[in-house]
């Protein structure tokens, strides 16, 4: 009987509601004006607010609806539709930064996975969002790579990648990942977390 009962609460917790593909949608949403939002940095170029909205998304759905919302979010870009910071369009696979997306899919699965082990407080927002952005910036610079190397044939060393992430996109996403933990924690605070993210 026991075993009846987790079978069924294991098949609700998998329905998603229309509450979750709203918020999944909002996300996407989020994450598409995000990366509209262009801050200019003088004397080095600008920054979005991209992966602030992808941490978001992580954190705040949990890792399933978190990718969701991100894969919907690179998926509405691929159609031509143009919600990344560069346009959209099929082609956009061939550009080097097109890894860095690709980067947030799992940096989204990766956010909500870890604030979930760790129980969802500021220690596992800190490690969540760092964990985000390992996977964002080690998927990001591995993609760069062989699109530099074999589709544009300019081969580039791994560490002049790593180093061109100097001194704005990486710094500017570290400061993202702390403004993302202290977001969460308001949305916790004023009781907007809502029912148990997954």
């Amino acid at each position: 009987m026991a075993e009846k009962q987790n079978i069924k609460q294991k098949r609700q917790k998998s329905v998603w509601t229309a509450r979750d593909l709203t918020q999944c949608a909002l996300f996407l949403a989020l994450i598409a004006v995000g990366a509209r939002i262009q801050i200019p940095i003088p004397y080095l170029d600008y920054f979005t607010l991209q992966f602030f909205f992808v941490l978001l998304s992580g954190l705040y759905l949990g890792a399933k609806k978190g990718a969701l919302a991100v894969g919907g979010y690179v998926l509405l870009g691929l159609f031509g539709v143009p919600v990344f910071a560069g346009g959209g369009g099929l082609s956009y696979v061939l550009r080097p930064s097109f890894g860095y997306l690709l980067g947030f899919l799992g940096a989204a699965y990766v956010a909500g996975w870890i604030n979930t082990q760790v129980a969802g407080g500021r220690k596992g927002a800190i490690l969540a969002s760092f964990g985000a952005l390992v996977v964002t910036y080690g998927v990001g610079i591995f993609y760069k790579y062989a699109i530099l190397r074999w589709y544009l044939a300019t081969p580039t060393p791994l560490w002049v990648l790593l180093a061109a992430c100097f001194p704005l996109d990486l710094p500017g996403d570290v400061v993202l990942s702390m403004l993302a933990v202290l977001v969460m924690e308001q949305i916790k605070r004023y009781g907007l977390w809502g029912r148990e993210q997954a």
